[in-house]
């Protein structure tokens, strides 16, 4: 006779490499719960994507002391944990079903990704078996996040008689993917007659972003559970058997794409700071909207208290950017300094200015006013320890519209992945919360301020067709020809383009940032260097 399952949905973050740290979570956790049933995200134990580190010999012996600590707790309740196995020679994502004390199961995942972010097939050997137990007379399988992508481990999943696939995940978020999730899992649902209980990590971790929203959908396809975007939560599930009724359903709001981006890149800000240790954020504030927002998503990530701003105006610098940045400041109760950098760039140029007889002014004067600034914040940052955030949007970066050394200066690029015009509607998000970004900040024409009366418009096309462009040939591989097709003039295409490939010398040594678009510059897009390729369109 089969009866409900309680099981509890373990949307935690676990830290790559905090083996220790990981295994007494999961200790306190279930020691804490009353569930028959706790599911763990994907390689619980040592946190994802590991990468290198499972190449260790000490890393895998530390995984198997922790599985040996947690057996020895003898915990009433089951426990499905994610962690690599190694069984002779093959190592693999694997995930444990452990009953008082004993390891009943061990399942090894199926499929394995190897595209975008995703590269595990350099560590890990493919699973070819289901892997099923029982409990209160209900049949249960285990599957790991590409398993249900794939569909194939699913259909086996449901040909040993399972009831439910118990699917341990680490998922980046993406724009638009809770949704495919949801989509995915509802129409496997229906076709096998199969229910997910469906477990996603939530943190920050490096550029990828785990943003929870775990879900649970019965074998008819109905949705039964939707967990929070980008917070952690303990979420208890009764699975009724067979013809029962599934009682309470609580699903999470669907947030706005804006709200939902801005929740991962705070989450992702907060992480990154604190699992590498930083006191705090340091940043240059121009008076202009990329570093207007970023100082928002700072300090709503670890506290304005541990937030410094810098304005560093220049004889370029209107005095409305001056206000701005200082308004800003002030309204969020964030530590605010300015420092002119103009006797600095003077003493540049006096030493310079021999070396660059008969050569006009361009934009490498341009550049040396970046830099300047570059070196001031990078000063306090390793005065303070405080952890430098570049401002540098996806736009910017893509076409190279930004000084290495200079502004591309720091450790963590918060906006990296956000085109300009996301960055516009995230700032009015923003203030939909709170006024804290000045509205003339938004309203005004963005400029660099290098140069009198400079706007970026001067040298790009308008950021909603540049924005295009980029997102075609970058997250699409659009052809110059399909993207001309979209309505641009050929010339232009051609130069941005152009512009993009030229400047991945640049994006190469640029700090590290959230991924929230369906291909990121960093993991996602592979790009040579050296490339003749816009010498042959």
């Amino acid at each position: 006779m089969s009866s409900a399952v309680s099981i509890t949905l373990v949307q935690q973050p676990f830290i790559v490499a905090a083996v220790a740290q990981n295994t007494a979570k999961v200790l306190e956790i279930a020691t804490g719960s009353q569930s028959d049933l706790l599911l763990f995200p994907e390689l619980t134990l040592t946190g994802y994507p590991p990468e290198d580190l499972l190449l260790r010999g000490d890393f895998q012996l530390l995984v198997e002391q922790s599985l040996q600590q947690i057996c020895a707790a003898k915990l009433p309740n089951t426990l499905v944990v994610g962690h690599p196995w190694r069984d002779g020679e093959a190592l693999y994502n694997a995930a444990s079903v452990i009953q008082k004390g004993e390891v009943i199961a061990r399942y090894y995942k199926q499929a394995l990704p190897n595209y975008g972010v995703f590269d595990e097939k350099r560590y890990f050997t493919e699973g070819t078996e289901a892997c099923c137990f029982e409990l209160k007379g209900q049949r249960f399988s285990v599957l790991i996040c590409e398993d249900v992508w794939q569909g194939a481990p699913a259909a086996l999943a449901k040909e040993q008689g399972a009831d439910w696939a118990l699917v341990l995940n680490a998922s980046p978020y993406e724009i638009g993917k809770a949704q495919q999730r949801e989509d995915l899992l509802q129409t496997l649902a229906k076709h096998l007659h199969l229910g997910f209980v469906y477990v996603n990590q939530v943190i920050g971790q490096d550029e990828l972003v785990f943003d929870g929203q775990s879900l649970v959908v019965s074998p008819e396809a109905q949705l039964l559970f939707r967990g929070k975007a980008c917070e952690s939560e303990l979420a208890t599930v009764n699975l009724a058997a067979r013809g029962q009724h599934y009682g309470h359903v609580e699903l999470a709001p669907r947030l706005s794409v804006e709200a939902e981006v801005y929740a991962a890149l705070v989450m992702a800000t907060r992480d990154y700071i604190q699992h590498n240790g930083f006191p705090g954020a340091v940043l240059g504030l121009s008076g202009g909207i990329d570093s207007a927002l970023t100082l928002a998503i700072a300090a709503d990530a670890i506290g304005a208290d541990k937030v410094q701003a810098l304005m560093l105006p220049f004889a370029y610098t209107s005095s409305m950017s001056v206000e701005d940045a200082k308004a800003q400041a002030e309204v969020m109760g964030v530590e605010f300094d300015s420092v002119s950098i103009e006797p600095m760039y003077n003493s540049f140029m006096q030493q310079l200015t021999p070396l660059f007889k008969g050569r006009g002014k361009d934009t490498t004067e341009e550049n040396l006013q970046a830099r300047i600034r570059g070196v001031l914040l990078m000063a306090m940052s390793n005065k303070t320890g405080r952890m430098l955030l570049t401002t540098g949007n996806k736009s910017e970066n893509a076409v190279g519209y930004c000084t290495l050394y200079g502004d591309m200066c720091g450790g963590f690029a918060v906006i990296k992945d956000v085109p300009k015009t996301l960055v516009y509607r995230l700032a009015e998000y923003r203030n939909s919360i709170s006024p804290v970004i000045p509205q003339r900040v938004i309203d005004r024409p963005p400029s660099a301020e290098l140069a009198p009366d400079q706007t970026d418009q001067d040298n790009l096309p308008p950021y909603d067709d540049l924005d295009a462009m980029i997102e075609a040939y970058v997250e699409q591989d659009k052809s110059l020809p399909a993207i001309v097709a979209m309505g641009y003039d050929e010339s232009t295409v051609r130069r941005v383009l152009n512009l993009i490939d030229i400047n991945e010398y640049k994006r190469r040594q640029s700090a590290v940032g959230p991924k929230v678009t369906s291909r990121n510059f960093g993991k996602d897009r592979r790009y040579p260097i050296t490339s003749w390729m816009r010498k042959q369109r």
